[in-house]
């Protein structure tokens, strides 16, 4: 997969992002970091918290490069493009959140309390190392969107 290949099948557009743009996601991901860490919640919704940051870190990550992602399916074109965005190093992590993706969908349509706490538990540790991942590379990459 490349952009041009993404690009050409409507999966993605060119984007100009603003540093507003990328600490209002910052902000997002701070929310719903520090929300899956609330011990009261269900497994499910903690997972599904810890899956969101993810996303807008992709999200982020993604808009750095001069990338959004677009139409059906965005969230698995989002997991798919972010090795495009910040290399093959990410890969083992978006392949995690690619089974996460599919774990949020049946939790959000299809059954309730099919995330046990160790899944939670291991979806935020993810998403926090992709949060660490994802300043990292722009402090590198991108210092003029850097926190």
């Amino acid at each position: 997969m490349t952009w041009t290949n993404c690009l050409n099948q409507g999966r993605v557009e060119r984007h100009t992002p603003s540093r507003r743009e990328i600490d209002d996601l910052r902000s997002l991901i701070t929310r719903n970091l520090k929300d899956a860490a609330i011990l009261g919640l269900s497994a499910d919704n903690r997972l599904g918290l810890a899956y969101e940051a993810a996303l807008i870190l992709a999200k982020m990550a993604v808009t750095c490069v001069g990338y959004r992602v677009k139409g059906q399916g965005h969230h698995k074109t989002m997991f798919e493009v972010l090795p495009l965005a910040m290399g093959p190093s990410v890969q083992r992590t978006a392949d995690f959140f690619e089974h996460c993706r599919r774990k949020r969908n049946s939790i959000s349509y299809d059954a309730a309390g099919t995330v046990s706490e160790s899944e939670a538990d291991a979806a935020l540790d993810e998403a926090m190392r992709l949060s660490a991942a994802v300043e990292a590379w722009i402090a590198v990459k991108h210092p003029n969107f850097r926190r």
